[in-house]
């Protein structure tokens, strides 16, 4: 695949387009993880509305060890989405080169430890059984939280129920008639873009449990390798390095002072040099000079005088109003 190609699935600034690529990409791998799953542990763990149904199910037969472990199964999706949403965060606050590829390398070491904890079912199930669970239920909730987080709860990986009822919505848009159709009212359309988008992606779904499901019953666990490799190859690019703009960019800015003004004699804004304070000068406030002889204004200048050399804040207001 080409460089660009594969910047494009986990680069920082997204769009519609490498959104659906991606999108595309791990509904296939999740669907494969999925239904090998099942062959391994014989229980799904994309769907937590199944779960739920089940704890609920165990606490009336009485059932309190499966309630425990539904409850570990909920609580790792739980914690897979936590930490999708920890590591993007962290990412984007030290400025990294890719956001979303720190969240598909974890899940690529999971999806090993999934082939070398699957050696060891046969050995002790009633320990190892339940962790695989758990382990797969923590990918789902990481997968699915990384897609909805970078398509702003657009696009949903393994939730094929909540893709499903929107296909059946704008199925139904499309086939609506609009023959009778008021004139102030718009008639319904269906968003055929979204429509095909999601019928793409409910079908890698199939394609990657079909998939899955296979090289599990031919290769055993060893099936996880390809799929660990995929995803790899498609979080290595670009990489969590950090370039030399983002590195000077994320320097803390340094802190500049705009030059203070204040009012001269015949009250043209004069700067004040330099980041010193503001201090109050008599020569720079805009008033006559003293005279000797008291005329009959001689009150008001006076009245003047003591409003703008008391306090200062009459000139704070000038120089306010000046710039």
């Amino acid at each position: 695949m080409p460089i660009g190609f594969l910047r494009s699935l986990t680069a920082r600034h997204r769009n519609p387009v490498s959104n659906r690529r991606l999108a595309r990409v791990l509904c296939f791998v999740a669907g494969a993880a999925n239904a090998g799953g099942f062959l391994a542990v014989q229980q799904y763990t994309s769907h937590m509305s199944g779960i739920v149904s089940a704890i609920a199910d165990d606490l009336v037969l009485q059932r309190y060890g499966l309630v425990v472990h539904g409850i570990g199964a909920l609580a790792s999706f739980l914690a897979g989405a936590g930490t999708t949403a920890i590591l993007v965060n962290w990412a984007r606050r030290t400025r990294l080169r890719s956001e979303y590829a720190i969240p598909l390398l974890v899940e690529a070491t999971l999806l090993l430890c999934f082939g070398l904890l699957g050696s060891h079912l046969n050995d002790m199930d009633w320990l190892f059984v339940p962790a695989t669970v758990m382990l797969l239920c923590f990918m789902m909730g990481l997968q699915n939280a990384l897609i909805t987080k970078l398509s702003n709860a657009e696009i949903r990986t393994t939730h094929v129920t909540g893709m499903v009822t929107d296909i059946g919505i704008e199925l139904g848009k499309l086939f609506y008639w609009n023959a009778a159709v008021r004139p102030n009212s718009r008639p319904v359309m269906a968003d055929r873009h979204k429509l095909r988008l999601l019928t793409v992606l409910v079908g890698m779904f199939l394609v990657g449990g079909i998939v899955g499901a296979q090289a599990f019953s031919t290769l055993g666990y060893a099936a996880t390798l390809p799929l660990a490799a995929l995803l790899l190859i498609v979080s290595h690019h670009p990489g969590c390095r950090r370039s030399a703009d983002t590195i000077a960019a994320a320097r803390p800015p340094r802190r500049f002072r705009a030059p203070r003004a204040t009012l001269g004699r015949a009250g043209q804004v004069t700067p004040w040099a330099g980041n010193a304070p503001f201090r109050r000068h008599r020569r720079s406030l805009p008033y006559p000079p003293r005279r000797s002889a008291r005329g009959p204004d001689s009150a008001a200048r006076i009245r003047d005088r003591r409003r703008m050399s008391g306090t200062g804040r009459t000139v704070r207001r000038r120089c306010a109003a000046a710039l």
